[in-house]
């Protein structure tokens, strides 16, 4: 692959990454609750489904998915479904999202391991993400060279520029944790969050098959 070529995927990627999503309102929501260290699990998770869908999309999923209509409707129900039960379960929560952190020793609400399946679960139930990946690789591989470097380089610099991108926001976000004292703003941001998460749910069941 040209270095010219993969500078045209790399700013392809970064105006889609730095483009608000689940993904980046998820680290933000994390990064309020739990702190900017800790997104890190959640942030890391997204990655490694990033990876694993350029890997689904590589071995030929992703032009199954744009040929069964049923398969297709299938996977997006399910990503719907679980940004839904992201904006539920923030809309839900009542109590501050620093609640005993003052607390020697508290324990938060999720585990690490728990922020990293959150994570992974978000990145894999995208269908759309796959479809996104079908159609941007092609246009930057040199069909006349080994394939599996090339797309070596293209998922990594996807990762990549996706960690950083979930980090920095989450780093935003922290710096206006003060706000976040009070319970009335408290609730508001529960329920900003929770109502976009569901908006973004229901956006996805629109995503029609190209």
């Amino acid at each position: 692959m040209e270095f010219t070529h993969w500078l045209a995927y790399a700013g392809v990627a970064l105006v889609s990454i730095l483009s608000p999503g689940p993904a980046i309102l998820f680290a933000v929501s994390n990064s309020v609750a739990y702190g900017w260290r800790r997104t890190a699990w959640s942030s890391l998770g997204n990655v490694v489904g990033v990876m694993l869908l350029a890997m689904v999309t590589i071995a030929g999923l992703g032009a199954l998915l744009q040929a069964s209509e049923l398969l297709f409707t299938a996977l997006k129900v399910l990503g719907a479904g679980y940004l839904i039960y992201l904006g539920v379960r923030q809309l839900r929560s009542k109590n501050s999202v620093f609640a005993g952190a003052a607390a020697s020793g508290a324990q938060s609400a999720r585990s690490d391991r728990q922020l990293f399946v959150d994570g992974l679960t978000l990145a894999i139930s995208n269908p759309k993400a796959i479809l996104f990946f079908t159609a941007l690789f092609p246009q930057f591989l040199d069909h006349k060279a080994a394939l599996g470097p090339q797309f070596a380089l293209l998922t990594g610099t996807f990762m990549v520029f996706s960690f950083c991108s979930l980090m920095s926001y989450a780093a935003a976000a922290r710096t206006t944790r003060h706000w976040f004292r009070s319970q009335r703003n408290v609730k508001i941001f529960n329920r900003s969050c929770g109502s976009m998460f569901i908006a973004l749910g229901a956006g996805l069941l629109t995503v029609q098959r190209r």
